[in-house]
């Protein structure tokens, strides 16, 4: 079965960063209108998250046409657990997606990633991360951590 891929709305922006983190390709638009939104979702294959009850009874969703979930809550963590459920996502946990423009990382050398960490970061980790888009890096420190820990109290 095909991984889900997302396109979320203004009214559920939080959940972009967790899907990411989650390893789920996750675009999210501040600013965009229904139309533009419906069109990328149907072109990308991409599923809608809103909270717009107004959305979601457009005749391309309520059809079927374009998929689209109503996300039920205001609350992250009910969110998140209702797309797990739902959706049957896995929390992999792999740190696969930049949490900012949503693309792929690629693995860095220790030595490449030098001038870019902090150097208490550079002496404490040895595994770094850049994302192939906007060029931030990533490690797994104790944020990371506490990323698990939420998601494993979710999934």
């Amino acid at each position: 079965m095909k991984r889900p891929k997302f396109i979320i709305d203004q009214m559920c922006g939080r959940l972009a960063k967790w899907l990411r983190l989650m390893g789920y390709d996750a675009v999210y638009f501040d600013d965009i209108n229904d139309e533009e939104l419906i069109n990328i979702a149907k072109r990308e294959e991409r599923i809608i998250l809103t909270r717009d009850t107004r959305l979601v009874k457009r005749k391309i969703i309520a059809n079927g046409y374009v998929k689209a979930l109503m996300v039920s809550s205001d609350m992250l963590d009910d969110q998140l657990k209702q797309l797990v459920n739902y959706f049957k996502l896995k929390c992999d946990k792999k740190l696969e997606r930049c949490i900012e423009c949503n693309s792929e990382l690629e693995s860095v050398s220790k030595s490449e990633a030098k001038s870019k960490v902090p150097p208490y970061v550079y002496r404490t980790q040895n595994k770094f991360c850049r994302c192939s888009s906007c060029g931030r890096y990533y490690w797994r420190g104790t944020h990371w951590e506490k990323i698990q820990a939420k998601l494993k109290d979710i999934c």
